[in-house]
Order: structure tokens, then C-alpha cells, then sequence
């Protein structure tokens, strides 16, 4: 229709403009329709894209987890690094050039012209190093002579031997010691009314079961080999059964309980001894602890209250095992350890047992420890371990080579200044790390914060990011070192202490009973002290038993540092020798590194 008709008819024209409108009004609607599909698809997309960022993000995470827990299982367990600055580990199997060579061989002299001058500082040469290649002297020796048959050696002169020392091996002996106490009758004296007859005989020992029927010997064999060769109780069965006697694993339990009763008030006061010292270093690992059948009383029990709520929550749920905890105490310039026994990993542990104590505290950075200063009003003050921040940066070497040499470089420097005072007088000692060890500790806190660890190099929620976030949170706690020359820069002498707990536990598997914690703590405290000062174990555990049972209450004196005096023939000093050497080869890659890196 065109204009003219539709001025002719407004009729008609109101009807097509109606209709007009209406496909407009429906164009309109279809048009907001697919604007509404179109933000509500842009709003997936966003959504989906978030989904897959976080997905994304988790699986790098697992990936890194992975790769931990397989570094952990089958990576390389030391921690000693020779880095530069920037170096990667990348062996090519190259020559090395001659340049690099002679500064070996020039660190190899500097290193061998400080073992000199400590010698000669000593007052007394370095002893040869020890071999097996001739048997000791004070061994029993027999002697078999192998000859020609007789028929062989008719018209033969006999000139001499060729003698050949070979040791051999003689099984442990069992011998039964029957001891007969002699008994009088005593007549009775009609001139003496007050005297009874009767039957008098000398005064029995104190035995440690009743019945005297097990030596001291016997007990302190049990317990040496449970905690210092870490082998349980039904080991032992075969160990002992193969020299005759087959002993119940109740009754190797009985004598272990009885060395521990015994041996309860050395182990109390090793633990006072440990606090005179002015740093300790703490670490804790796991144990297993069977769940009671019923609650235990605990109603003397200095730490019940804790006890009972761990116990009840787990008889509640029925879990059939605890994760009970072992914590290690090492004095940091004192010849004593400590061991204590926990139910649960909670600071009431470290508080109780530092609940007298006044000086520092080295560990690791656990929410327990970071505020004991608080919880103590100031009497204990914290210093963090720099081998746990090392040990989380270097985590981070995957994926970031480059800012992880760098920073195990600086670090490395700070071990660097330790290994160099060592020998100093105190008060040179630490003017040496007040210097020197606060520089490098700047350098540290300069790269930090350098763009080399920031975004986009590294991402904020990378493990890089969180291992210089730990470093930076702990930052006051890693510097203490340098305020006190007592205080180590790591707790690396405790972790190892932890080990003997670990390789027990990996034997014993787990502690059927809270009383079985408490004795294993206190037995550990009194064998890992004398372990400290490189004693026999079983001569030491002997002696002392045998004094505690005789009465002899001076437990300073039977202290392993202070028993080692008087007992020269049970030092072990092929320890020693081990460690003098042990040192003198860091001594001589710190100094091959130093000279490297110039």
C-alpha cells in the first residue's frame, strides 16, 4: 500500500503502523533476549576461565607436592650445596680447566696450613689415622699350628712359622651365677633370756627384681639394645635364645621397666643440668601410642588434664592409635641431652618442661614456639634455625634455579663466618658475626625484597613466594645468632639428635601405654647423654645401676660428662677421631668454595 492509499484510508494506516510497532516491540524483545544470553554465556565463560585457572593453579601445586614427596623418597638426602651465584647444577662430564685446578689445589694447601696451625696451636701433632689392619693387642689369642703330614716332613728341618692372625667370632655367653648365702642357727642361751633362737645370714643386695634373679648385666643388655641398637623385644627373644636362653617378651619388659624405676632420678637430674645452660635447642617427631581400652588414672599426673582429653576424644571415636610425640632437648655448649614424652604435638610439652627455665630457645618456626616468649614473660626468648630456611628455599629449586642459587649463595656465606670463628675467643667470635654475619644478613633482606622475587618473576602464591615469606615473617628470630655467641645458627645438632628416635621407631613401631613413653624418654635421656660424650653404653648403664641399687644417691657424679673422668678405658675415641676428621673435610670444601667464587 502506498503513501497516497494510506492517506486515503487512516484506518488502515493505524493498523500497519500497529503492526509496525508491534515487530518492533518483538525485535526489541529478542534483541534484549540474546544481550541477556550473550552476558549470561560472557558470565560462564569468566566462571569456566576461573574454574580453570584454579585448576590449573591446584595442579601446579600437586605437581610440586609430587616432586617433594619424591624428592623426599628417592632424591638426595644431603643438603651440602657448592653454589655460586647463579651456578645450576648441570654436570657435563667436562674436564676441568687448568684455572680451576690450581685454585683446588691452592684451597687444598690453605685448608692443610689450617689444620696445621690448629695443631700446632694444640700443642700436640695430629695422631696417625687409625686402621683395622692389625687386631688390637689386648684380644685373647690361640694358636693352631698347621704342618706337613709326618710322612711329608721325614729328613725336613723345621725353620720357623708363617704366622697369620684371622679374628673370629665367639657367640655371647649366658652363665648362671648361683650365689649361696650362708645361714647360722643361733642356739638358744638359757643365761640370756632376750636371746631368741633362730637363723641369721648376711644382708641381702638390692636386687633389681624381686627374687635377685636377673643380674644387672642381663638388664642393662635388654635396654642398651632396645635404645642404643634400636632392636625390640622380639629380636632380642632370637638374640638371646641363640646363647641358650629364650626369655618371655613380658619379662624383657620387666627389666626395662626396672632399669627405668631405677635410673628415674639420674634422668631428672640430667634434665635440671641441661636448663643451667644458656641455649637449647627443641625439636619433636611423631610416635604412635595405642589408644587405652579405658581411661588410665591420671589423678597424679602432673599434665592429666591433657592426657584425659586426648584420650577421651580418641576412646570416643574409637581410633585405635595416637599420634603421641618425642621431644629432644640438646644443650647447645653443655654435654647433656633430654627427652620428654608428649600425647599430642601441643606446647604444653616445651612449656612444662622449660617451665624453670631462663635463657634461648633454637627450632624450628612452630606456632608453639614463636610466642614462648609471651607465655614465659620474657624469661626465654626465641631463635630460629637458618638450616629450616635454607631447607625451604631450597625446595623451591625446580622452579626457580636462578633466585634459589642466589640465596643458598648468601646463606652459604653465613655458614662461611661460622666455620671461620670456630676456635676464636668468644668475644672475637662474636664481633666476627656482628661484622661480618649482619652484612650478609642485609644482603639477604635486600634481595628479599628486589624485584628478582616479585611479580611476575614470582608469583604470589608460588613456593618460592612462601619460602621468602617465611624467612621475612621469622626475620628478627633468624638474626638472634648475632646477639649471642652461645646461640648456634641452626638446630641442625638437635635434628640429629631426633634421628636415634626415628631409627628406633622404625624397630619398635609404636608405645603400647603412656607409662611405656615415659620410660623410653627417660632411658633415651640417660643413653643419648652418654652417646654425647662418646661412652660404652653398656659399661657406662652398668656402673651407674650398680651404684643406684647399692644406695649412692650422687647423681652429679654418675652424670655421663662427669663419669667419663674416672672412666678413661670406656671413651670411645675412634668418635672422635671420626668427627676431627669429618670437620677438617668441610673445613676444605668451604675453603675449595671460597676460593671458587673469587
Amino acid at each position: 500500500m502506498d503513501a497516497k492509499a494510506l492517506r486515503d484510508d487512516p484506518d488502515s494506516a493505524a493498523a500497519l503502523i500497529a503492526s509496525l510497532r508491534k515487530q518492533v516491540e518483538e525485535q526489541a524483545a529478542a534483541l534484549e533476549r540474546k544481550d541477556k544470553q550473550l552476558t549470561e554465556q560472557a558470565h560462564s565463560v569468566l566462571e569456566v576461565k576461573a574454574v580453570n585457572d584454579k585448576l590449573s593453579e591446584e595442579n601446579a601445586e600437586l605437581n610440586l607436592k609430587v616432586e617433594k614427596l619424591l624428592r623426599q623418597l628417592f632424591g638426595r638426602k644431603s643438603e651440602r650445596r657448592v653454589d655460586s651465584e647463579g651456578q645450576l647444577f648441570l654436570d657435563l662430564g667436562e674436564e676441568a680447566t687448568p684455572e680451576v685446578v690450581s685454585a683446588i689445589e691452592e684451597a687444598i694447601r690453605e685448608a692443610e696450613q689450617i689444620v696445621r696451625d690448629n695443631e700446632e696451636k694444640n700443642g700436640k701433632p695430629k695422631p696417625p689415622r687409625k686402621t683395622d689392619r692389625k687386631f688390637p693387642e689386648h684380644l685373647p689369642r690361640s694358636e693352631r699350628i698347621v704342618d706337613l703330614p709326618e710322612d711329608q716332613r721325614a729328613g725336613l728341618k723345621l725353620i720357623g712359622y708363617d704366622e697369620v692372625e684371622r679374628l673370629a667370632w665367639k657367640r655371647a655367653e649366658l652363665r648362671v651365677e648361683v650365689v649361696k648365702y650362708a645361714k647360722y642357727a643361733v642356739p638358744a642361751d638359757p643365761s640370756n633370756p632376750d636371746k631368741k633362737p633362730g637363723i641369721i645370714s648376711p644382708e641381702r643386695p638390692t636386687g633389681l627384681v624381686e627374687g635377685d634373679r636377673f643380674d644387672v648385666s642381663v638388664a642393662v643388655e635388654v635396654v642398651a639394645q632396645k635404645y642404643f641398637f634400636h632392636m625390640p623385644f622380639y629380636r632380642q627373644q632370637d638374640m638371646f635364645a641363640g646363647s641358650g636362653w629364650t626369655p618371655s617378651r613380658s619379662t624383657l619388659c620387666n627389666l626395662e621397666t626396672q632399669v627405668e624405676f631405677a635410673l628415674q632420678p639420674l634422668a631428672d637430674y640430667l634434665r635440671s643440668f641441661l636448663k643451667t645452660d644458656t641455649c637449647i635447642g627443641c625439636d619433636d617427631t611423631g610416635v604412635v601410642l595405642i589408644t587405652p581400652a579405658a581411661m588410665p588414672d591420671l589423678s597424679n599426673h602432673p599434665r592429666g588434664d591433657r592426657i584425659a582429653e586426648v584420650f577421651e576424644d580418641a576412646i570416643r571415636k574409637g581410633k585405635p592409635s595416637i599420634k603421641a610425640n618425642f621431644w629432644g632437648y640438646y644443650a647447645s655448649r653443655l654435654p647433656v641431652v633430654a627427652f620428654d614424652f608428649t600425647v599430642s604435638r601441643h606446647r604444653d610439652g616445651p612449656d612444662d618442661v622449660l617451665g624453670d627455665y631462663k635463657g634461648t630457645l633454637i627450632g624450628d618456626c612452630w606456632s608453639g614456639f614463636q610466642k614462648i616468649d609471651v607465655r614465659s614473660d620474657e624469661r626465654i626468648q626465641f631463635a630460629a634455625c637458618w638450616a629450616h630456611a635454607r631447607r625451604k628455599i631450597d625446595e623451591c629449586r625446580g622452579a626457580f634455579p636462578l633466585q634459589v642459587a642466589k640465596l643458598e649463595s648468601l646463606i652459604g656465606m653465613l655458614y662461611d663466618v661460622e666455620d671461620q670463628i670456630k676456635g676464636l675467643p668468644e668475644t672475637e667470635a662474636l664481633a666476627r658475626r656482628q661484622e661480618v654475619s649482619r652484612h650478609v644478613l642485609g644482603l639477604i633482606e635486600d634481595y628479599l625484597s628486589s624485584d628478582q622475587l616479585s611479580s611476575p618473576a614470582v608469583l604470589p602464591k608460588s613456593n618460592l613466594a612462601a619460602a621468602a615469606g617465611y624467612v621475612r615473617r621469622h626475620w628478627k628470630a633468624l638474626g638472634r645468632f648475632t646477639e649471642d655467641i652461645s646461640i648456634p645458627i641452626d638446630n641442625n645438632d638437635c635434628e640429629q639428635l631426633m634421628k636415634r628416635v626415628a631409627t628406633g621407631r622404625k624397630n619398635w613401631l609404636f608405645k603400647g601405654s603412656l607409662a611405656a613413653g615415659e620410660r623410653a624418654a627417660n632411658l633415651m635421656t640417660v643413653i643419648v647423654s652418654a652417646v654425647r660424650n662418646d661412652l660404652d653404653v653398656h659399661a657406662y648403664l652398668e656402673d651407674v645401676l650398680r651404684r643406684t641399687l647399692a644406695g649412692e644417691t650422687d647423681w652429679a657424679s654418675m652424670a655421663p660428662h662427669v663419669w667419663k673422668l674416672d672412666h678413661c678405658e670406656s671413651i670411645r675415641t675412634y668418635r672422635q677421631d671420626e668427627r676431627r676428621q669429618a670437620a677438617d673435610r668441610k673445613r676444605v670444601r668451604r675453603a675449595r668454595r671460597r676460593r671458587l667464587k673469587k
